[in-house]
């Protein structure tokens, strides 16, 4: 075991060993961390509804009527109504012919992309884009063209011997770790005039972007431009799996060839009607979503007057770039002394000398604590010599919510709800 423990002491020395944290309770606004109620400004769980009631309810009917698991893959005897009836759902969510359920995230990128190239063809890749759709790529057995993120200039030069049909240009619609957003209208005339397929994952666009929430995608109108799109239920929509949405060959292509669909046992029903739930909200209340992007500019506009970066776009992803793997740990340590609790995201997650604090916003978070977390994390950032910050410890107060009720031992001033 002496190999193993000189790895794991190599990645303490590079700080870059990385260690559970154990949340008690349900996914909030705040959570439980360590027995101290914390912020919680690293979370996916976009507009709140990973512990809406109504998720809840929806959830546990399904347990009662259709059990706690679906018992086989689709293939077998896997494949339920419940399956069939959020198929399509989320198709006509999205614009598309037909939607597939994955178990993942990770397992419908690696899906879809090995099944849609394979030897002899060619992915064109963002440099920038999600650890599943690089080993996506990797799995596919075909030669991957990795273009500058963001640079169609740079992916036009790539393409300009592309073998056309079977070639695939893959991206993030909203980019995890930067809260950027692809150029998409011009991926879509770039694969137009190529002949190559376009695969979108809106992972971190599902529910929070466009109309309605229905993405990047729904947002430029693209539909029929881009072959295929991946999106999440357990950011967004607050519960667990994924999906593919497209035309119906390539879903019949998936169904017959796409290893992780073939081979994992279907998403329990609980799980689906949870995620069936989150749509009906979604659709129902569009004004969640507004309150997820005014929340987004909101803590934007707090972060720039404590003299912070926020990052260019105006999406619900901040990263506050310390460059330095152990500056964003100790960044991290020390807002958590003050009760924000913001992960510090190190390499390989994301390039060597972007290490970074990835903070999120909810649409359940209220403007007095994202402004107090601003005031927390200027305090901290200037203590470590990161932008202007005022680093006053005094100031750590001023943005208390005064409707919260008082704080107890080991909570944050102002983040309990009020009585």
């Amino acid at each position: 075991m002496s190999d193993i423990a000189e790895r794991l002491s190599e990645l303490g020395r590079a700080g870059l060993r990385r260690e559970l944290r154990t949340v008690s309770g349900s996914q909030g606004r705040t959570v439980i961390l360590d027995g101290r109620e914390v912020l919680l400004l690293c979370s996916n769980n976009y507009l709140g509804l990973a512990n809406h009631p109504e998720l809840a309810r929806a959830s546990g009917a399904a347990a009662r009527r259709w059990g706690t698991g679906a018992g086989a893959s689709r293939l077998i005897s896997g494949t339920m109504t419940s399956h069939e009836q959020l198929e399509r759902r989320l198709a006509d969510f999205h614009g598309y012919e037909r939607a597939l359920l994955f178990g993942s995230g990770y397992l419908a990128n690696i899906g879809a992309i090995s099944a849609l190239a394979g030897r002899g063809r060619r992915v064109f890749s963002d440099e920038l884009n999600h650890a599943s759709i690089i080993d996506g790529c990797r799995l596919a057995r075909a030669e991957t063209v990795v273009f500058r993120h963001r640079d169609t200039e740079h992916l036009a030069w790539l393409m300009r011997d592309s073998r056309g049909p079977g070639d695939l240009i893959v991206t993030d619609g909203v980019f995890s770790m930067d809260g950027d957003l692809a150029p998409l209208d011009s991926l879509a005339r770039l694969a137009q005039d190529h002949g190559t397929r376009l695969l979108v994952d809106e992972a971190h666009a599902t529910g929070t972007i466009g109309p309605n929430g229905r993405g990047t995608v729904g947002a430029a109108g693209l539909e029929s431009e881009v072959d295929a799109i991946v999106g999440t239920l357990g950011k967004a929509l607050g519960s667990y799996g994924a999906y593919v949405c497209c035309r119906g060959e390539i879903a019949e292509l998936l169904i017959n060839v796409s290893r992780p669909f073939v081979f994992s046992t279907a998403l329990p029903p609980p799980t689906v009607a949870a995620a069936s739930a989150a749509l009906e909200i979604v659709q129902s209340d569009p004004g969640l979503t507004e309150r997820l992007r005014d929340n987004a500019r909101h803590l934007r506009d707090a972060l720039r007057a404590e003299g912070l970066e926020a990052g260019a776009e105006r999406t619900h992803i901040i990263p506050l770039i310390t460059r330095e793997p152990e500056v964003a740990l100790a960044l991290c340590a020390r807002a958590l002394e003050h009760g924000v609790f913001a992960q510090a995201i190190r390499p390989p997650t994301v390039p060597a000398g972007s290490s970074r604090l990835r903070l999120t916003v909810m649409a359940s978070h209220r403007r007095g604590e994202l402004k107090r977390a601003a005031g927390v994390l200027g305090a901290a950032a200037a203590e470590l010599g990161l932008g202007r910050g005022r680093g006053r410890e005094a100031e750590l107060a001023e943005t208390r919510e005064p409707e919260a009720s008082a704080p107890v031992p080991g909570s944050i001033g102002g983040l309990r709800e009020a009585a």
